[in-house]
């Protein structure tokens, strides 16, 4: 299987040509937030203000880095369950984000609204958070910093690997997978 190499932030055309299975190397700015800064930028949204980065044609990778050893620009940077998010992701779709990573399946409303908002879910590999690191050139806290390993981070990222799990087609890696295997009776 070929590997495409895309970058961020994403355009439609790049997003229209993603397929579930479709194993990707990101280059570019991504972003970091989990639950509780996935939380107050729905908030934000509710009260008419404005995000702490523009998340227009944007993506989020739901994680939370270890902190960085000495020499390293950060630590481990596993993905963590995306489901969690699921609860926000389409308020935040609906601002303009077009691209999640983490791990795990997502609800039927997330993938109802990556279909309408054309936007992709990519997952990276869990438990490879410190070779997932060595694709980050820069990090830095931009927002939430109280909130520790959860704060909004901003990544410059090369080569960053990941897979398409869901795409704007309807396309899901997950259930695919469950189906090629299924024993038909």
């Amino acid at each position: 299987m070929e590997t495409l190499n895309i970058n961020l932030p994403l355009d439609e055309e790049t997003i229209k040509k993603l397929k579930a299975g479709d194993q990707v190397l990101i280059t570019g700015v991504i972003y970091t937030a989990r639950d509780a800064a996935h939380k107050r930028m729905v908030e934000a949204l509710d009260r008419g203000e404005r995000l702490p980065f523009d998340i227009t044609s944007q993506a989020i990778y739901y994680m939370g880095p270890t902190p960085a050893k000495p020499g390293q620009v950060i630590g481990s940077v596993g993905p963590t369950t995306s489901g969690r998010m699921d609860s926000y992701a389409v308020r935040l779709m609906a601002a303009g984000l077009k691209g999640m990573v983490g791990k795990g399946s997502r609800s039927q409303a997330v993938k109802d609204a990556m279909k309408k908002y054309k936007a992709v879910y990519f997952a990276a590999i869990g438990g490879a958070g410190a070779m997932i690191s060595k694709s980050i050139k820069k990090a830095e806290v931009i927002a939430y910093e109280d909130l520790g390993a959860e704060a909004i981070r901003r990544l410059e990222v090369d080569n960053f690997p990941a897979t398409v799990i869901n795409d704007i087609h309807g396309g899901d890696l997950y259930e695919q997978g469950k189906a090629k295997y299924q024993i038909k009776v």
